[in-house]
């Protein structure tokens, strides 16, 4: 199976973060990792990106608690520049909450493939990744 180019971790937790990094790396299953402390980073950098005709990552693992924007106006700011993406970007919410709130509110984000409760283990790294990369080939 062909790597994915880039998954992005959009998520506050420094230990969750690290941890999921060092995962990601030693499964080998992409290029790039790159990580934002929150959510208005995380949006200033993919404007950024589509300006530049750069590298969109192919998932985006989102918490939803963090400070300046939250996951769910994240998600408010990514509709509103979805139309300039030109490839499919499966985002999940990757969070520690088991809110049933919070996991109806993103299943009603179409934008959202699924809700992941923390800590994420190596087996749904895999399986979330696969079809993507699967289609890359």
């Amino acid at each position: 199976m062909k790597k994915l180019d880039c998954i992005c971790i959009v998520d506050d937790d420094e230990i969750f973060t690290f941890l999921l990094k060092k995962t990601l790396m030693k499964l080998d299953i992409c290029n790039e990792i790159t990580i934002y402390t929150n959510g208005q980073i995380a949006i200033d950098s993919l404007k950024h990106l589509i300006n530049t005709s750069q590298i969109l990552p192919d998932l985006i693992l989102l918490d939803i608690n963090m400070p300046i924007l939250d996951g769910w106006t994240f998600l408010d700011e990514y509709v509103k520049i979805k139309d300039r993406i030109t490839k499919q970007i499966a985002i999940y919410i990757a969070s520690s909450s088991i809110s049933i709130g919070d996991i109806n509110k993103a299943k009603d984000h179409t934008e959202v493939v699924d809700f992941l409760v923390k800590p994420i283990n190596i087996d749904t790294l895999l399986n979330i990744s696969s079809p993507l990369r699967i289609n890359e080939i």
